[in-house]
């Protein structure tokens, strides 16, 4: 059975095509963990980053199947962001 974690790694990383992602970004699914997002790739982890993006599971699987923007997640408090916001920004660019 594939948990949330692991389809968000698998979405991220399909979101991500290769792209280059300078800087350390963390999906925080409530109640479920974390995943990371840098120049390494997507992973599983609780590691520090330079912005945390918070968000229910349903809330970030809506942004990650495209039926939600992560800006319209966060103007409406869904999705809340925690650090650098130029990051948050730039990560949004890719999610679309």
């Amino acid at each position: 059975m594939t948990t949330i974690l692991d389809q968000a790694v698998a979405a991220l990383t399909e979101k991500l095509n290769g792209t280059e992602f300078d800087g350390i970004a963390k999906f925080l699914i409530t109640d479920e963990g974390s995943v990371i997002i840098d120049n390494d790739g997507v992973r599983i982890s609780e590691e520090e980053a330079d912005v945390t993006l918070s968000a229910s599971a349903e809330v970030f699987e809506a942004i990650m199947e495209g039926e939600q923007s992560s800006t319209a997640a966060f103007m409406t408090g869904k999705l809340s962001v925690d650090g650098d916001m130029g990051l948050a920004m730039k990560l949004a660019g890719i999610l679309g």
